[in-house]
């Protein structure tokens, strides 16, 4: 073990102690950032003791994805270490590292521990360089926050970079209903895992296309089925490049009120309790990660039945007779996926949209044009909008045909207390919410006992 990751590792734990035990604050990412400064290695230094370890990235998805995976690999008895509480970027998966490590920079038994870390898409290519993958997965492509990445080229080119640096068994763990994902494949001769969906009962030609056309031939793509976006069965009509057929294949998704159940070809049904189809996919690219690393089919399908909502995705909280679910969004794709998920709940249930629009939630909010708040008009609940652009929401949510009551006010604990004294007894809020605007509810729910506290 280099000396500078040693003192990486002591110093890491020092700005642990100190972020937590003296600012009281969550500290999850600090200590990678510490780490890194101290040595820029870290990363490698720690994460190459692993056994093995599997990258996760992609637009929406990843968080659910990484938590179904690592659920899996300890249904089947293995030891994970995982970003779970912390940064998707790099430092927080060296957080993640140091929690485990000892004095010495040596993690435990790492070399029966499979590392799990969820990957921002820009920084796919220093994790993957960094960490050597065995496989990579990649749940979708959308556009989001322009202002941050520009258009989904730029994502991609990320992710080829990335593919370029990995060894040459890491298995790519890709969705063949995504065409921009699919054509991923081309990009190296590299083991190719697929996973999709071929229920055809559900779906419907909604939402924007994000990958409208074919990046080998540029010729537009058609559709025998589409879910959602450019989400289906499409192929090319130039170059005749297809979907690919999933190893991995969803025959029956079933989203119900306790969460949704998969049959899944070859092994059976497959419960967890997510709700939404996109949910779906998401379960089926961990059960195809899972495969590869050699998880028994008993774990494939106890895995997912742990899961419930994680932060912030369907969360719910329990304030007397009412309920505050949270639904986090961050692009027209994913936001699209929640409306039609609340287009199925209780009519009278009320609905919110908290529109932040800080570096961390995209500081253009002209994707909120693209998401199809229409299907909500007619409902007997009440509609409101707040955040930072709280105007402008409420502006979308108009002339979707929603009828919006005031503004609420810019202060989380404002806005909270009116809600809450708004709703009727025994209801539901259903709140979509930016990033920012999540962490800025989660620390006020925390501090009246809620919540636990927001991660930092």
């Amino acid at each position: 073990m280099k000396l500078r990751v040693v003192a990486a590792v002591h110093a890491a734990r020092l700005a642990t102690f100190v972020s937590r035990r003296l600012l009281g604050r969550g500290g999850t990412a600090l200590p990678g950032l510490v780490a890194e400064r101290v040595a820029p290695g870290a990363l490698a230094g720690l994460g190459g003791q692993l056994e093995r370890t599997v990258l996760v990235t992609g637009t929406n998805g990843k968080t659910t994805t990484a938590r179904i995976l690592a659920a899996i690999l300890a249904a089947d008895g293995k030891a994970v270490v995982a970003n779970r509480e912390g940064s998707n970027l790099t430092r927080g998966m060296v957080s993640a590292l140091v929690a485990e490590a000892g004095w010495r920079g040596r993690i435990a038994a790492a070399e029966t521990t499979i590392g799990v870390f969820e990957a921002d898409e820009a920084s796919l290519p220093a994790a993957a360089a960094a960490l050597q993958p065995a496989a990579i997965v990649f749940t979708n492509l959308f556009r989001d926050q322009l202002d941050r990445y520009g258009e989904v080229d730029t994502v991609a080119g990320f992710w080829r970079r990335a593919i370029a640096m990995v060894p040459d068994d890491c298995v790519l763990i890709l969705n063949a209903d995504d065409p921009s994902v699919a054509e991923l494949a081309t990009v190296r001769d590299l083991p190719v895992r697929w996973f999709g969906i071929d229920d055809l009962r559900s779906g419907g030609e909604r939402g924007a296309f994000d990958a409208r056309w074919c990046g080998a031939c540029g010729t537009d793509f058609s559709y025998d089925h589409r879910f959602f976006g450019h989400i289906g069965h499409w192929r090319c009509r130039g170059c005749g490049r297809e979907r690919p057929t999933p190893g991995t294949s969803a025959l029956r998704v079933s989203d119900g009120e306790d969460g949704l159940s998969v049959e899944v070809q070859g092994l059976g049904i497959v419960e967890t309790g997510l709700r939404g189809q996109y949910n779906a996919w998401n379960t089926l690219a961990a059960i195809a990660a899972g495969e590869v690393l050699g998880a028994s089919a008993a774990a494939l399908r106890k895995g997912p039945a742990t899961i419930g909502p994680v932060f912030g995705r369907q969360e719910s909280f329990a304030i007397g007779s009412k309920t505050l679910r949270l639904y986090l969004v961050k692009n027209p794709a994913g936001a699209n996926q929640v409306v039609q998920l609340l287009g199925r709940t209780d009519e009278d249930d009320g609905f919110a949209f908290f529109l932040n629009d800080r570096f961390a939630d995209g500081q253009d909010v002209s994707w909120t044009w693209d998401v199809d708040f229409e299907l909500l008009a007619g409902r007997g609940g009440r509609v409101w909008a707040g955040g930072d652009r709280g105007a402008d929401a409420a502006l979308r949510l108009h002339y979707a045909g929603l009828g919006v009551e005031p503004v609420l006010p810019p202060q989380p604990a404002e806005a909270l207390r009116t809600l809450l004294e708004a709703m009727d007894e025994g209801l539901t809020l259903h709140a979509i919410v930016t990033y920012t605007a999540l962490l800025e509810l989660r620390r006020e729910l925390a501090r009246q006992g809620l919540a636990k506290s927001t991660l930092d």
